[in-house]
């Protein structure tokens, strides 16, 4: 056990060196300093195997992939051990919220701090590289600019950095099987609002130095000269016109107004980023292009690897129709499949979409059924209609099994680690099909109170709010923990509160009694020849990033050694697209050839672990098959009104003194 928390230590101060040393990097990268050593590295690395291109892949590209590697290994090793109380968190001033109400949700004290950096840092290279071309004044011969031309038309110029430095951060939030994010405890969904923010600013620095080339070349009378113009070596204007079209393309579509109302249009834009980033490359040059490179790479690693996972699909075993408009969906899974608490997954139907993905958090715990994972799914949108259209009919046709409805999985995605179940008292508050991260957690809690562990809280108090009292049947799947609390040391308090609905409070109890039927149809499992597995372990993870940056290295060497020595002996120079070119079938190779050793493998334990699973499932407690317990009434319901969280606050606060005196 020292030895597994000594070699994390080790893992966690490397991480940190080299973070801190890639960003040390990004700091010195718009000084003259830097730019004078920086050629001198390049002119020193030609004549050398790996080329200038292998030593800006090392310094610029690997160190993230450095520490994603590393960090893979940490959390295996993290992973391995067991909870323990002893390991109290201390929660900063940082980690508390200091924005509540903004366009972006509630921003933590931390992540203030980090933006105000990255602003920083965008205007620290701003100033840096404008300083030294208003040093230099350079006049740009073809177009013979004055002096105010030249400084706005370099300043424009500038902005294309700050997109740059976006645009390197900027798919490493949605990268979700990677580990970055996953190491400092976000979830997916958390950083989702990081890619829009990035996603935003790179935007509005693309046009801007977009717009403000156009400007000079129009006002010179050179526009129609320069816009369709793809050079043989340097910046191709072409190209850069052509991605930031696409880029603006794909945040216009994303956009609330938009993606809400039309989210197939949304989802399938956002593919276009293909096309963006291959005419960055093309404008930008393989040097700029390696300073981005790591998270783009990261990025496909991951999307494919995601594929893999998803393919073979598995089917549903039961599917139950609330009366809230919402459906439960049953997935047998692998019984090694471990998940945490407030886990995702995503789902395809593709009967429904070959193409759409969604995400639902689960609302089962592997501690209670190793065997099977549900998720719940309000009817809302067109692709959710759909599926509950189709469980309807199911249900409706009368048949002991419905006809199996295939299903693609992928995930599940959830915190490393569960710290917060470590405290003796949770406050969990929920709105609507919000709720369903949090019956995962009381299922988990409640199988560790049967267990009689005590590593986890025992006192809760759920705040359920929603519109209608039709939600409450959510809490289906934990209606057998509140009825057994007085078999466990749990406390569990659950307070709703219906907010668009005028009655007399009343109790959980007299609730159940007027609550509609649950119905359930049973699928078909006899073509059920695979279960849902997993995302790749940690250990195969790291072997995968490493693998691919070492065949993309070496690729990138075989290539320039056989297209740029050809060009040498003939005394000819290759064109910029040329390299840029050999970078793109570099990146393929790699990316194929690590995504096929990692598909055979896992080919291959699936064979060894095929084992049809037939249906002996059992629903649950259904809210309307139980003789109501006397436990139910502690457990409020409230209508016409909010909850009053001073009064809620207060007075848990009053009981904690109570007990701790």
């Amino acid at each position: 056990m020292k030895t597994n928390s000594a070699l994390q230590t080790v893992l966690k101060v490397l991480m940190i060196l080299i973070s801190s040393g890639w960003v040390c990097l990004w700091l010195l990268k718009p000084t003259e300093l830097w730019t004078k050593a920086w050629h001198k590295a390049e002119d020193s690395a030609r004549n050398q195997m790996f080329g200038y291109q292998g030593l800006d892949f090392m310094v610029y590209s690997f160190p993230v992939i450095a520490v994603v590697v590393i960090g893979f290994i940490y959390l295996h090793l993290r992973s391995k051990e067991q909870r323990s109380r002893q390991k109290k968190i201390s929660i900063t001033n940082l980690s508390n919220p200091v924005i509540v109400h903004g366009p972006l949700g509630v921003i933590s004290g931390s992540e203030l701090l980090a933006a105000v950096l990255f602003i920083i840092f965008l205007g620290w290279t701003m100033y840096a590289h404008i300083s030294k071309d208003f040093n230099k004044k350079l006049p740009v011969k073809s177009l013979k600019l004055n002096i105010w031309q030249y400084k706005f038309m370099k300043l424009g110029t500038r902005f294309g950095l700050l997109a740059e430095a976006c645009l390197a951060l900027l798919l490493l939030p949605v990268a979700r099987g990677m580990s970055i994010f996953r190491l400092i405890g976000l979830q997916f969904e958390a950083s989702i609002r990081y890619h829009i923010f990035l996603g935003t600013a790179m935007i509005f620095f693309s046009t801007l130095h977009g717009l403000s080339t156009l400007f000079i070349w129009g006002i010179k009378h050179r526009l129609q000269d320069k816009i369709w113009m793809w050079q043989k070596t340097g910046r191709v204007y072409l190209a850069g016109e052509i991605a930031l079209v696409t880029g603006l393309v794909i945040w216009i579509t994303s956009l609330p107004q938009i993606r809400r109302k039309k989210f197939e249009l949304f989802y399938y834009t956002h593919h276009l980023y293909v096309v963006f980033l291959v005419f960055f490359l093309f404008h930008v040059g393989d040097r700029h292009f390696y300073m981005v490179f790591s998270g783009i790479l990261l990025f496909a690693l991951d999307k494919l690897l995601r594929i893999i996972q998803s393919k073979p699909g598995t089917y549903l075993l039961s599917a139950s129709l609330l009366s809230s408009n919402a459906v439960e969906l049953t997935l047998s899974k692998h019984p090694r499949l471990v998940y945490t608490p407030t886990s995702v997954i995503f789902l395809k139907v593709p009967s429904i979409s070959k193409f759409q993905w969604h995400p639902f958090s689960i609302t089962s715990s592997f501690s209670v059924d190793d065997e099977r994972v549900t998720v719940l799914v309000r009817s809302e949108g067109w692709w959710t209609n759909s599926l509950y259209n189709k469980i309807l009919a199911a249900v409706d046709s009368g048949a002991n099994q419905a006809k199996c409805l295939p299903i693609s999985v992928e995930g599940p995605y959830g915190p490393a680690s569960t710290e917060f179940l470590r405290y003796d008292s949770l406050l969990l508050v929920a709105g609507g099909i919000g709720l369903t991260p949090f019956l995962s957690t009381l299922q988990e809690i409640g199988s560790a109170q049967n267990s009689n562990k005590s590593a986890l809280p025992t006192r809760i108090q759920l705040i359920y709010a929603t519109k209608k009292s039709q939600d409450i049947n959510l809490l289906n799947s934990i209606l057998h923990i509140l009825l057994n609390q007085s078999m466990n040391q749990l406390q569990l308090k659950v307070s709703i509160y219906v907010t668009q609905e005028e009655r007399d409070a009343t109790t959980m109890k007299e609730w159940i009694k007027e609550m509609p039927k649950v119905q359930t149809v049973n699928f078909d499992p006899k073509s059920l020849n695979y279960t849902t597995s997993g995302i790749e372990s940690f250990l195969r993870m790291a072997a995968v990033a490493g693998l691919s940056s070492k065949i993309f290295l070496l690729a990138l060497i075989c290539l320039n050694h056989m297209f740029h020595q050809e060009k040498e002996s003939s005394g000819k120079k290759n064109p910029s697209w040329v390299t840029d070119l050999i970078l793109i079938c570099s990146f393929s190779i790699a990316t194929i050839c690590s995504i096929l050793a990692i598909g055979i493998l896992r080919w291959r334990k699936m064979k060894k672990d095929i084992s049809p699973v037939y249906q002996k499932y059992s629903k649950g407690t259904e809210l309307n098959n139980i003789e109501a317990s006397a436990t139910l009434e502690e457990h409020e319901v409230f209508y016409g009104r909010r909850p009053d969280f001073e009064g809620i606050v207060f007075k848990d606060l009053l009981i904690l003194l109570f007990y701790k005196y």
